[in-house]
């Protein structure tokens, strides 16, 4: 038995499913336009899936092109990631992979991952840890990375992971006063610190992450790069984990 179609879906079927080159609306008349306009019109209202499978088709190639895209822009910029010599390095300093966390006292996101990022560190024990200063919610954020730098390099790396997370765990207004208190109870060298604050030092170290991060094309907090994949948002430890255990086995 013969099958038969609707003329217009079948023809709107055909142009649709034909090579680009094969279709050249300029060439047709202003009737001939209407009624393909119409007859395409037609076949996607009877056959609405398709809008969805091109909807999706479209998205998995914009994910790969972006995903292409930031593996290209770690690559370039591997020293400055990795190996600037003033960030703070933690977790495993011999780890087989890096995980560089950009963040910002002030972003909400960033204290949610602050536990995520220490369950991987002790379930992976594999993993070295950078710390990008990157302050971008506002003057309050400016002070507390100006106080957290200063303190690196006026006290050393110990120091700094304590008011880093201290200042992590701190929901106030930040101020002088604040930043005193919490340097006095660290039992630190508060004055140091304090007039360390606005030093060229301090300003070149958050200046070049801020450029770094505009290289990469960074506008968020959270943002974390793993060894190759730069990871755009807050994740949970397992999720960092199955993507630490899919680029050790590409290693391999």
């Amino acid at each position: 038995m013969m099958l038969r179609f609707a003329a217009p879906a079948l023809t709107a079927l055909t142009l649709i499913s034909a090579p680009a080159q094969a279709l050249d609306l300029s060439a047709m008349s202003a009737e001939e336009r209407e009624a393909f306009g119409a007859q395409v019109r037609e076949y996607l209202l009877e056959n609405p899936e398709v809008i969805l499978e091109a909807i999706n088709i479209l998205e998995e190639r914009n994910a790969a092109a972006e995903a292409q895209a930031d593996l290209e822009l770690v690559a370039a910029n591997t020293d400055a990631l990795f190996n600037d010599g003033y960030s703070w390095v933690g977790g495993n300093p011999d780890g087989d992979i890096t995980l560089v966390e950009f963040m910002d006292y002030r972003c909400g996101y960033c204290r949610r991952a602050v536990p995520e990022v220490a369950k991987l560190l002790k379930e992976d024990g594999n993993i070295r840890l950078v710390i990008k200063e990157f302050p971008i919610l506002g003057e309050a954020s400016v002070i507390s990375s100006r106080f957290a730098v200063a303190t690196k390099q006026v006290a050393g790396g110990e120091a700094y992971k304590q008011v880093h997370d201290a200042l992590l765990e701190f929901s106030g207004e930040v101020g002088e006063v604040t930043l005193r208190r919490i340097s006095d109870g660290l039992g630190l060298d508060t004055e140091a610190i304090v007039a360390a604050m606005n030093s060229d030092e301090v300003t070149r170290e958050i200046t070049e992450t801020r450029a770094l991060a505009q290289r990469l094309q960074i506008s968020g907090t959270p943002t974390f790069v793993l060894e190759t994949e730069m990871l755009r948002g807050y994740l949970t430890a397992d999720q960092m984990l199955e993507i630490a255990e899919g680029i050790r086995a590409n290693k391999s």
